[in-house]
Order: structure tokens, then sequence, then C-alpha cells
């Protein structure tokens, strides 16, 4: 369905087995939601979309409360935050009311509607999208909601051979847009289950633990950070390499597997100062930098 994005796709996966939420960036036209659609499928998951406007309210995301004539009772009217994949569509595009409507729902999977709480499905996972051109219209994402996101995947443009399957996939006959009609096999539903087990079970050695932390801690004190990264992302961090070992095949951590996670985990929870900004300097740079400057635990 997807091609190329190899990266894009692993991370994809990384994300539902952490059990976590992200944010996936890129210009339109690359597949974002065409690749959340495919993963509901193929993992047999219920899957919601909100376009986010300027004009959207938190009682349409979460749901709202109906006064029903015939029974002369308020019935609950469900939104879309109630389904396992939640596709949240350019959510810099909607308010900061709007945002906020889903941090409840990213932290302790579950709503408040007119004092009531309903819990969400155990496999509640939001995907929100947004452009990196546009800031028109928009409202960056406070830094306490982009915490909430276990990663940030950034989607890159296709290399030439791949956007060139893509048009013969087209000639074929495939038409993303009638994505229900392509029959595709889901996978068994205790699966899913039984890979979050298997990361659990990935054995991590008390150096790597301090690994995390000296690199977490490093973020807090460089030169060009003016926010380093919180113990939130130390826990994500920690939960994201775990599920690169298991996907590798193994159940013992690597020092490569935390700088491999180091990227997509903390790339959105650090802010970078005005001068580096100035020079030039990009998040995933400076964390590269980081990364090089922390001994690695033999």
């Amino acid at each position: 369905m997807i091609v190329g994005q190899r990266e894009v796709v692993d991370q994809l996966l990384l994300v539902l087995v952490c059990g976590g939420h992200a944010v996936i960036e890129g210009v339109p036209g690359l597949a974002k939601t065409l690749a959340v659609k495919t993963l509901a499928r193929i993992c047999g998951l219920n899957f919601a979309r909100v376009q986010c406007t300027a004009d959207l309210m938190p009682a349409d995301v979460t749901g709202t409360n109906v006064f029903n004539l015939g029974t002369s009772s308020f019935t609950l009217h469900r939104g879309p935050v109630f389904t396992d994949l939640l596709l949240v569509d350019e959510i810099n595009r909607t308010s900061p009311r709007t945002q906020a409507a889903l941090l409840e729902a990213m932290e302790e999977r579950q709503v408040t509607i007119d004092g009531t709480r309903y819990p969400l499905p155990a496999n509640f996972t939001v995907l929100a999208t947004q452009n990196p051109i546009e800031f028109e219209g928009t409202y960056p994402l406070p830094e306490a909601q982009l915490d909430r996101f276990l990663v940030k995947i950034r989607v890159g443009y296709p290399a030439a051979d791949e956007e060139a399957r893509i048009l013969q996939q087209y000639e074929q006959g495939f038409d993303a847009r009638h994505l229900g009609d392509i029959p595709i096999e889901a996978l068994e539903p205790t699966l899913l289950d039984a890979a979050r087990k298997e990361i659990a079970g990935v054995r991590v050695e008390p150096a790597l633990h301090s690994y995390v932390v000296s690199l977490i801690r490093r973020t807090r004190d460089w030169p060009a950070i003016s926010l380093g990264a919180s113990p939130r992302a130390a826990v994500g961090l920690f939960f994201v390499a775990r599920a690169l070992a298991g996907m590798d095949g193994r159940d013992y951590l690597l020092p490569d597997d935390v700088k491999a996670a180091a990227l997509p985990v903390l790339r959105h929870r650090i802010l970078l100062k005005p001068e580096a900004d100035l020079e030039g300097l990009t998040a995933d740079t400076v964390l590269g930098q980081v990364i090089a400057s922390v001994d690695v635990p033999k």
C-alpha cells in the first residue's frame, strides 16, 4: 500500500506497540493519511478521522449529551475520540481550546463530558498530522501537549524509483480513494498484545538506564537548547529503545537502540535558543551533537 517510507512505517508500528501517540509532519501528498488508514486495517482496529479547522469545537471531538424528546432524557452522542486509531489531520489548524480537549484523552485514555468520565478503548492512539511549511491561520502546539506525543515522525519525499512505482501502481488500477475496496487481511487480534508483552521482556542492563538518563540530562544544559527534555521523555526513550530491540529480534537492549530512538522521541521535546535558529541549526542537528557528547557504556 505504501511505497518506500520504510522508516515512517517502522515508527508507526513502534508507536502502536509502545501504546503511545505520534505527530506526523510532512507536506501534503506524502500518504500520511493512507498510511494510518492502512495500519488500522492491517491491525483490525477501529479508525476515525478529525479534520481540524479553526472553528472545530471540543464537543466535535469528544462528543456531547443530546436531549432525547422520546425518552425525556439526555443521551451521549459519542465523538470520533471513541475509537482505537484517531487521525487528527492538521492538528495545528484548530484552536488551543480544542487541542487541550485531547490532553485528557491522550494522557489518561478517558474523556469527561458534563462531569461524567468515559473510558476510551485500550488501544486508543492519536496520530496527529501537521504541515511544516504553513504558518498562517495555525496554532502551534504548546510544549505541554507536544510532550504527550511519544514520537515525532518526519515524512520526506520518496526516491525517484519509488515515485515511479507509485505511478505504475495507479496505472495498474490502484486508487487510494477506494481503500475499502482493496482486500487487506487483518492480523490476529491477539498479536498486538503478544508483541507488547515481548517488548516488556527485553532485558536492560543498569548501565543503559544511566545512559538514557545522561542523554536526557545533557539536553538540559546544552548551550544551544533553552528547554531540555522532561522525565516523561526519558520514559519514552526507554520504551521506544526497547521496542526497537524487539523489532530487531533481540531480547536485550543495546546503546545503538537508544541512539536510534533519540531523534524521533526528543526532536519535538526540546526548544532551541533564538541564536541557534539564526545559525540554521535544527533540533535533529543539535540532538546529534548531544548524542555524540555522551559516553557510550561498554
